[in-house]
């Protein structure tokens, strides 16, 4: 019995020490690998905007009453007394940012049906105009110098109908005119 225990630690010792040594041997072939770096991504921005300094009174337009003009946003005050008066000015829509933009659309309010055939009012993106909301234009505004600028035109303009006589108006007519230009970044 005394033996069959010493044959029985023999055969642990000899599991014990091929364990290790298996381990040792594992660990002799294995390597870590390491792959460490540093990544900096720096700032950019995106800026579509109206110059206001750009801004120019159409030749023969009346003057505004009042206007405000901000980066991203124009807006006026104008009257029309007669058929004949008109008012247009232009002004330079600028990229600057690091991305090309591309104008998708412009939302521009209704005439009222009553003063479509009286008041027409048009809005022109490089030399495209567009009388009446559109989408899909897909005119692109790139950020190249010298490029990145174009020119919006807006026109509101008291008409007489096939050149009859209007009838004049009894009271005022007020009307809210909008026009917004949507760009978003090209592909």
């Amino acid at each position: 019995m005394q033996k069959q225990k010493n044959a029985q630690l023999i055969v642990i010792g000899i599991l014990a020490f091929a364990v290790l040594f298996m381990s040792i041997g594992f660990a002799a072939y294995s390597q870590k690998l390491n792959i460490s770096g540093l990544a900096s991504v720096g700032a950019n921005r995106w800026s579509v905007h109206f110059s206001p300094s750009s801004y120019q009174l159409g030749e023969g337009s009346v003057v505004e009453n009042s206007k405000e003009i901000t980066d991203t946003a124009i807006s006026y005050d104008i009257t029309l007394k007669k058929p004949g008066d008109y008012y247009l000015f232009q002004i330079d829509v600028v990229n600057d940012g690091q991305y090309a933009a591309v104008l998708d659309s412009i939302n521009m309010s209704e005439l009222p049906t009553a003063m479509q055939e009286y008041i027409t009012y048009t809005v022109t993106y490089d030399d495209l105009e567009f009388d009446h909301s559109t989408d899909h234009i897909a005119a692109a505004l790139p950020t190249a110098t010298g490029m990145n600028r174009k020119v919006a035109m807006v026109r509101v303009a008291y008409e007489s109908p096939d050149g009859q006589k209007v009838k004049p108006l009894e009271e005022p007519l007020e009307l809210n005119l909008t026009a917004a230009l949507n760009f978003s970044q090209a592909e």
